[in-house]
């Protein structure tokens, strides 16, 4: 049975850090709405600094997105240490059902190493392919586009050759990533609760898709800055870390510095000899092999670079070679930031003359973008609950005055932990603010109510696609 692990805390100047440079960080991040939601910094093994943005929580897990990816190439070095695979094995020869019929010459010089370290030779990312497959056979569309480059010598950072990386575990093993990695990895770190997406097929989407808790993703940092070796075991093979987390292809050019360091397996180089895992919207598993440190953050930011740069600015130069003096003000000053980390509710008034009038009424919108068909407020003494149609399905979504409520919705399609506020800020505006707190989307919601007549305006923090949409108008039903 294996004994849960929890990473060791410590004051920050016994590990040779000063509590102010971690505060003028989380200051900085405030100040420049860098979007955290966690942040959880490690020196020499031991948690120097934690907190979480309420509605965040450290119980709750987050979605990682890309550094998923980290996750899945781990999984490959054990596997490769366990006999079943080698970095030089044909991807061609793991796929023998989905092998097109004409297979080019660069398909067939396509190795395991080369899905790992995004030079697989394509020209273009094959994911939004998987979509668009009528069999939903990934692999299949995967295996079916034309790789225009010889690999190895053309970086494309491409989701879907981590897809085929998770494919090949469950090939090999029976099991899926998820399953694959339980005993192997999570187990012994303690990593409870994780999820992962799966693909039509039930295999686990490899590159995005796993949600876990701070502390999990800060972990995985310190068992690559520990070579692999844990509570002392060895989970992951010391030259694994190495080849994993040292430069395997070249990927500069790129606007942002730390997207030129060059890419690993799955990993990205970072300047100041550090490496990282990231995913979309700023989730970072960042290692400081020079420093011994180890930073864990998630975030819903439009600006990765940024985030970055506040840690070589105000983190790398206050880590010392030796413990400091103790500064009982500085670590109090530190623990009461930290403590009360919060994005801030809904603020305004409970209640206006309109609201009444409004309450329950339905209002029918046009064709539009969020697919919305009718739209309603219903309105009591604690808070709001707003119900939309879309399609034929009703969603409903409860906010609490100038507080959060926490619930659930399935608004976007899925089942989603949500908590929302909300309050008049206008005699005929109600606006709602909802944070999805396992995931990177904080969204504001305003209602205008006219003669009649809603106009409904949306703004998301972070998007793949837009982050705002026109306004809705809505006539209502009587």
């Amino acid at each position: 049975m294996t004994t849960l692990y929890t990473l060791p805390r410590s004051k920050p100047e016994a590990q040779g850090i000063a509590p102010d440079a971690i505060k003028a960080f989380v200051e900085a991040a405030e100040q420049q709405n860098c979007g955290l939601h966690s942040l959880m910094l490690l020196r020499h093994g031991h948690v120097v600094a934690e907190g979480w943005w309420a509605p965040y929580a450290p119980q709750h897990p987050h979605m990682l997105f890309s550094l998923s990816k980290s996750f899945t190439s781990t999984a490959i070095g054990i596997a490769i240490a366990e006999g079943r695979l080698s970095l030089d094995d044909p991807v061609l020869s793991f796929f023998p059902e989905e092998t097109p019929k004409r297979i080019s010459r660069n398909l067939a010089a396509m190795r395991v190493r080369h899905l790992l370290s995004m030079s697989t030779g394509h020209a273009e990312d094959t994911t939004g392919y998987f979509f668009k497959r009528r069999d939903k056979n990934w692999a299949g569309a995967f295996l079916a586009r034309p790789v225009k480059h010889k690999p190895g010598t053309h970086f494309l950072y491409n989701t879907g050759a981590t897809y085929m990386l998770s494919a090949i575990i469950q090939g090999l093993t029976g099991m899926t990533l998820l399953d694959y990695l339980q005993p192997r990895l999570f187990a012994p770190l303690g990593i409870e609760g994780a999820t992962w997406e799966t693909c039509p097929r039930g295999i686990n989407t490899g590159g995005f898709g796993l949600s876990v808790k701070t502390e999990d993703i800060a972990k995985l940092g310190q068992l690559y800055l520990q070579k692999g070796r844990w509570d002392g075991e060895q989970l992951l093979p010391a030259n694994w870390i190495e080849e994993a987390t040292r430069k395997q292809v070249d990927n500069a050019p790129s606007e942002n510095p730390e997207w030129e360091q060059g890419y690993g397996y799955q990993f990205w180089r970072c300047r100041h000899g550090a490496y990282r895992g990231d995913g979309a919207f700023g989730q970072y598993c960042l290692v400081m092999p020079g420093q011994d440190a180890v930073l864990a953050i998630t975030s819903g930011t439009p600006n990765m670079q940024l985030v970055l740069d506040l840690v070589w600015e105000h983190l790398l130069p206050a880590m010392s070679a030796t413990p400091l003096p103790a500064d009982a003000k500085a670590q109090t000053a530190l623990q009461e930031k930290l403590s009360g980390l919060a994005l801030s509710p809904q603020t305004g008034e409970a209640n206006m003359p309109i609201t009444a009038r409004v309450s329950g009424k339905v209002y029918t919108v046009e064709k539009n973008p969020l697919k919305f068909k009718t739209l309603s407020c219903t309105f009591d003494t604690e808070g709001c609950t707003f119900t939309v149609k879309i399609g034929r399905r009703h969603h409903s979504l409860r906010s609490t005055h100038n507080a959060w409520h926490f619930g659930t919705t399935t608004q976007d399609g899925n089942e989603r932990r949500v908590a929302a506020s909300g309050a008049w800020t206008a005699e005929d505006t109600y606006t709602m603010r909802t944070c999805y707190y396992e995931t990177p989307f904080c969204d504001l919601m305003t209602f205008q109510f006219g003669d009649d007549q809603l106009t409904f305006t949306f703004k998301t923090n972070v998007s793949f696609g837009p982050t705002e949409f026109p306004p809705l108008v809505g006539h209502r039903v009587d």
